[in-house]
């Protein structure tokens, strides 16, 4: 197989879209809700 801009754009893309995935995986994953529900709570600290 040849390598050339196109498959280059190809790769790009798969990779992008497979690490967008995986963003959205973690930042749905229960065992990070405390912590993200701690970080939501930050602005309304008055220390």
């Amino acid at each position: 197989m040849e390598f050339d801009i196109n498959t280059a754009r190809t790769l790009a893309t798969v990779l992008g879209f497979v690490a967008f995935i995986g963003i959205v995986i973690w930042a749905f994953a229960k065992k990070n809700s405390s912590g993200f529900d701690q970080a939501a709570k930050l602005p309304f600290d008055q220390d």
